[in-house]
């Protein structure tokens, strides 16, 4: 009897091996078009997310979108709506400014260096970037003339705290009566910036303001992860932009995904738009935003903002979500551990209250069961990564991208509006998408 057991173990484990080793030769491959039925998904639920995004044109709640699904490695639904710029129709291979959805790209980049055994997430920033030694954290601060007092912080930021954003460093947009004041005093861009400026000059200068909370004890959203890439160029001896030409772009072919752009390339920038006091939306004219918003193409092409400052199309991020939703792997290329990734992708601050979004390394965590269908669905899947969150983030601009591994699934959505109150268009793209689903 023994004898048999230790037969069935070892078959057992010869036989979970080969799955493994099938699962990732199966979805580590190149994204490739498909039909959607080809991965178990509706063609007709895409027609009704066609007359979804269609309506939003006809109304003007926005002038175009470039939306991409893909499930199993395999681009299922690419399609390009409206206007990419006044009387010129939006092309699939259009760029947008991603803002902040260039979080996720810097963050990983980190944990690439954390993965070389060049850094640990528990070190202090200050081990790398001497100016955040001894940090000082807000008490009072007169408006009037932004003269302030500070108390020590009871610790050090760590490179933990900055993937968390739980450091006590803010956003000025975030913070409008305090963290504003001292950042414009400071000229501390909270986006990207067309000025003559290095992302290691800013983080120099903010690393001598107070912070907005003790680390670790609140979650804040703010300028944490541009000194994430400061701290990537310091480790690595290489710009943000070149280690991520080199250690990301080129090995998932994201030919198009850069901070700046030569001139030959700016009839492929969207045109930024926003969202009037009537509720509809129009291309920016002669706005001070609009100006600013030409920093791809246009200033000092400087500033390698790692929390704000990439430009990419709807396919390459998908590629860049791909490898994500691959374990790591992309075109027989490991470019990051699949244990490192389930890492990214478990709650790093459960006890910080209701307040704090589920947040990971760099991501924003939400269960991919919330619905019953979703839930019949998770304990049908197969081929599975064994994740229970989809890993998310959107920008500024209004762009947003989701990957969900227990179903294989991928969604990017790009428009170019801001201001914009239009929080439901989200949510419903996504609701959507799953409907492709089977039953």
């Amino acid at each position: 009897m023994e004898r048999y057991k230790i037969l069935w173990l070892r078959t057992g484990i010869f036989c979970l091996v080969f799955c493994l080793i099938s699962w990732v030769t199966l979805f580590a491959q190149k994204l490739s078009e498909a039909s959607p039925e080809s991965v178990g998904l509706s063609s007709s639920g895409f027609e009704r997310l066609d007359a979804f995004l269609q309506d939003y044109i006809d109304q003007k709640k926005m002038p175009g979108a470039v939306a991409l699904v893909a499930r199993k490695g395999k681009i299922v639904y690419h399609q390009a709506f409206g206007q990419g710029a006044p009387g010129k129709a939006m092309q699939k291979d259009h760029l947008f400014r991603i803002a902040s959805m260039t979080k996720p790209i810097t963050s990983l980049a980190v944990m690439m260096l954390y993965e070389e055994g060049k850094l640990r997430l528990e070190d202090p920033i200050s081990q790398y970037i001497p100016e955040f030694k001894n940090p000082q954290v807000l008490k009072t601060l007169n408006t009037a003339d932004t003269s302030y007092t500070t108390e020590p912080a009871r610790r050090e930021i760590t490179i933990h705290d900055l993937l968390t954003h739980t450091s006590g460093i803010s956003y000025g947009f975030v913070d409008s009566l305090r963290a504003n004041a001292l950042y414009t005093k400071a000229q501390i861009p909270d986006l990207a910036t067309m000025h003559p400026l290095t992302i290691g000059q800013m983080v120099k200068k903010l690393a001598t303001l107070p912070l907005m909370h003790h680390p670790g004890e609140a979650w804040t959203y703010g300028l944490n992860t541009d000194v994430l890439g400061y701290l990537v160029e310091v480790v690595s001896g290489l710009s943000l932009a070149d280690f991520l030409q080199k250690r990301l772009f080129e090995p998932l072919d994201m030919q198009d995904t850069r901070f700046f752009y030569p001139d030959s390339v700016a009839t492929r920038l969207v045109a930024m738009s926003y969202e009037g006091k009537a509720g509809t939306v129009d291309f920016y004219k002669d706005e001070p935003l609009a100006q600013l918003a030409d920093y791809p193409v246009k200033g000092a092409k400087t500033y390698y903002s790692g929390g704000s400052g990439l430009c990419s199309t709807a396919e390459d991020y998908a590629k860049f979500c791909q490898m994500i939703a691959n374990g790591g792997k992309y075109d027989g290329k490991q470019l990051l551990k699949t244990s490192t990734l389930l890492r990214l992708a478990t709650p790093q601050n459960p006890s910080l209250g209701e307040k704090a979004p589920v947040f990971g390394l760099g991501f924003a965590l939400k269960t991919v069961s919330e619905t019953e269908k979703q839930k019949k669905l998770a304990n049908k899947a197969k081929n599975t990564w064994p994740v229970a969150y989809s890993l998310s983030w959107g920008g500024a601009f209004h762009t947003t991208f989701w990957i969900d591994p227990t179903h294989e699934l991928l969604a990017v959505l790009m428009t170019q509006v801001y201001p914009t109150r239009q929080e439901a268009f989200f949510p419903r793209f996504e609701k959507l998408v799953y409907e492709t689903l089977p039953e």
